[in-house]
């Protein structure tokens, strides 16, 4: 049988009948094509001369029926910002009923009881649901670096004619069925720029050719037997291998470009994956998960309606906090969020004490608005926007400019950094957990011997950034149209040795020796004093134990850092050893 005479079979044994037209209008097939389907149904023994199911249609039914579905609702649901801050994406709620709920009734209205949910985000959302409905669960602790094909995979035991569904999606009517005849993935008809792939006249999924709509995605699918244990081989293979971390489920069925399984079609409007705060906002504007924090807190500086907050968009999750984009007034701003666990690490007066002192200074743009409470921070958008490139020798020259013209202020604050006081603060955040590192113990003995030498000769203490990395300082087009440099993110700043931000900017560009060396030349304009080189490698050294010691803490919260985690420590060892043997 081809899908056409599975759907023709479907709807005859579902529903009882055998007029041609009414199959026609279940199935979204043409008269012509139900009629040749009829026929070949009888020809196969499915049906008999008076098109009724036979006992070989009524087996192949009663074998057909889904047996299990999992749930995917680990990730962050990073598009829902700020929501996603306050509530797991899948138990947003529509019209009062959280979205997981929701699937999880249609899918007992069909008679699937064996549901697991592979959880991660806020995890523990989540466990009221074993209680209430019987569910399991299975949590991705990695949810924070890998993409949901490592969801999948974590459940893969559980692949056996199952149902895959995405904890975001919103569908009207139930887009699950008692039965299924062969595996499909539910595509809409509607179609987006953004998409790469089409629905084309034989139902498959195939990929579009450059600069051509495709049909949205939406995530749900059924998986029969057999093609169940080719996804569970595919996903042992692809989730072997690293590179493939941030890759979604889907791409365990695409082959040479098409998809393994083919199409079933949704209507535009009947079944909706809400990615965004404006997506459910437009579903229900009465949702009481629309009323965030972050939302009152802009209508608040703006004096403006909720719904005056457009064009949401997520920026790319930094290190420590998550940024967001919108519209406000006819203005774009970034709001920016902290992120799980910075209330520990971060003092936020003390940085609302920081962008009071450079105010007016051209450091950067006056903010618009900062909590020293809870972090949240408001900056106008600049258009034409670039980080600097490390490895470009222009931006390096530039960036060490505005360095040593914000160095040259000698602004001053009423708190320190301390960067071997952190050491010990970011330790004792493991709560007394062992380091991850085998050595680690005398790897700080090392670091810590080198402080006599940083005190011996430190330069006088001033307002320094910390945080002087690649990625915080701005390019961008000024109202002339000409390219201009911002320093941006004071969250650290507090009065240091200036010469911090060199080894800061040098680390987090994961530099070799030679061009941190490079970066000393610039900065001092190839007069760098040998015993400042020297304590510019113990900064290396202190601050690369220091980050270590904060990735380690970051990794406990579920974030990991990969091989920045990795080479900060290794900046910890190698340059002791470089600071020692100049000494």
């Amino acid at each position: 049988m081809n899908i056409s005479e599975y759907d023709i079979l479907k709807a005859v044994m579902r529903h009882s009948l055998s007029k041609q037209r009414v199959l026609a209008d279940i199935t979204g097939r043409s008269l012509g094509s139900v009629n040749a389907g009829l026929r070949q149904l009888m020809a196969e023994g499915y049906l008999d001369e008076k098109g009724k199911p036979t006992r070989k249609a009524e087996k192949l039914y009663e074998a057909s029926r889904p047996k299990n579905a999992i749930i995917l609702a680990a990730g962050f649901g990073m598009r829902m910002v700020p929501i996603n801050m306050e509530t797991p994406k899948g138990l947003l709620k529509v019209h009062g009923e959280p979205l997981v709920e929701r699937q999880i009734r249609q899918l007992h209205e069909v008679g699937i009881k064996d549901i697991t949910i592979v959880v991660g985000y806020m995890k523990e959302e989540y466990e009221y649901l074993i209680d209430e409905f019987g569910v399991n669960l299975i949590v991705n602790a990695d949810y924070a670096s890998t993409n949901n094909i490592h969801s999948l995979h974590r459940a893969a035991k559980q692949l056996h004619q199952t149902y895959i569904v995405p904890c975001d999606i919103y569908s009207d009517t139930n887009p699950f069925s008692e039965h299924e005849f062969y595996s499909w993935y539910l595509m809409s008809e509607q179609t987006s720029v953004k998409s790469a792939y089409r629905v084309n006249r034989k139902m498959e999924i195939v990929r579009t050719a450059a600069h051509t709509a495709g049909n949205r995605m939406i995530g749900i699918a059924y998986v029969d037997e057999k093609d169940s244990e080719k996804l569970k081989k595919e996903l042992d293979q692809l989730c072997a291998d690293p590179q493939n971390d941030n890759l979604f489920w889907e791409e365990a069925l695409i082959h040479n470009g098409k998809m393994d399984i083919p199409a079933r079609m949704a209507k535009e409007n009947d079944v909706i994956e809400i990615d965004t705060y404006e997506q459910l906002r437009e579903l229900d504007n009465n949702s009481n998960d629309l009323h965030s924090d972050a939302i009152s807190t802009i209508a608040e500086v703006f004096g403006c309606q909720p719904e005056e907050i457009t064009n949401i968009t997520v920026l790319k999750k930094g290190m420590t906090n998550r940024s967001f984009l919108f519209s406000c007034k006819g203005e774009k701003y970034i709001m920016r969020i902290p992120g799980e666990g910075t209330d520990k690490l971060i003092n936020r007066r003390q940085e609302a004490i920081v962008y009071e002192t450079i105010r007016g200074t051209g450091l950067c743009d006056d903010v618009v608005y900062i909590n020293p409470d809870n972090g949240y921070k408001i900056t106008k958008f600049l258009e034409g926007i670039r980080v600097a490139d490390p490895e470009n020798e222009d931006d390096l020259q530039r960036c060490m400019t505005k360095l040593k013209g914000f160095h040259a202020m000698k602004l001053s604050v009423d708190h320190d950094f301390d960067i071997f006081g952190q050491i010990e603060f970011y330790e004792t955040l493991w709560e007394g957990a062992p380091s991850v590192y085998r050595d680690y113990l005398q790897t700080k003995e090392h670091v810590l011997s080198l402080q006599n030498y940083i005190n011996a000769h430190r330069e006088e203490r001033i307002l320094t950034h910390i945080d002087a990395v690649p990625d915080n300082f701005l390019f961008y087009t000024d109202e002339n149209g000409e390219e201009d440099l911002q320093l941006t993110d004071w969250e650290y700043a507090g009065m240091q040795d200036p010469h911090v931000d060199i080894a800061m900017f040098s680390i987090y560009s994961l530099y070799s020796k030679q061009q941190i060396d490079h970066l000393i030349d610039i900065y001092f304009e190839n007069q760098c004093p040998e015993e400042t080189r020297t304590k510019i490698y113990c900064y290396v050294a202190a601050c690369g134990l220091l980050w270590s010691n904060w990735c380690e803490y970051k990794r406990s919260l579920g974030v990991e850092f990969g091989e920045y985690s990795l080479r900060q420590y290794r900046f910890a060892k190698d340059f002791w050893r470089f600071a020692s043997e100049r000494m």
